[in-house]
């Protein structure tokens, strides 16, 4: 992709699925990592849930949580963002979850 700047000027990790740079900010992928550490081996994985998630749910104050199943596992990995407007978005966290709340999916596969 090359590397590309928000106007935040911090390198875009991703883009959303509408097309909206999505940055990950060192300090967000340190919580994420301490946090939530079964995701910190993840990063590309993560990023790659944001462009091409199996599902959207609606997320809380506007937040988008993009969800992609582990082969694997069987887990769901959800990665929540928020896009600020169309042309900047960050990363919140993500974590691994067995269960998906069906009644907040707002786009499918």
């Amino acid at each position: 992709m090359g590397i590309l700047t928000s106007m935040a000027e911090q390198p875009v990790a991703s883009r959303s699925r509408r097309g909206v740079p999505i940055r990950l900010p060192e300090e967000r992928w340190a919580h994420i990592s301490e946090n939530h550490p079964e995701v910190g081996l993840l990063k590309e994985q993560v990023l790659d849930t944001i462009s091409d998630p199996d599902l959207e749910l609606s997320g809380q104050r506007g937040a988008v949580l993009a969800a992609s199943r582990s082969q694997s596992t069987g887990k769901w990995l959800v990665v929540v963002f928020r896009e600020a407007h169309s042309e900047d978005g960050f990363i919140i966290t993500a974590y691994l979850t067995g269960k998906i709340d069906e009644s907040r999916i707002t786009w499918r596969r």
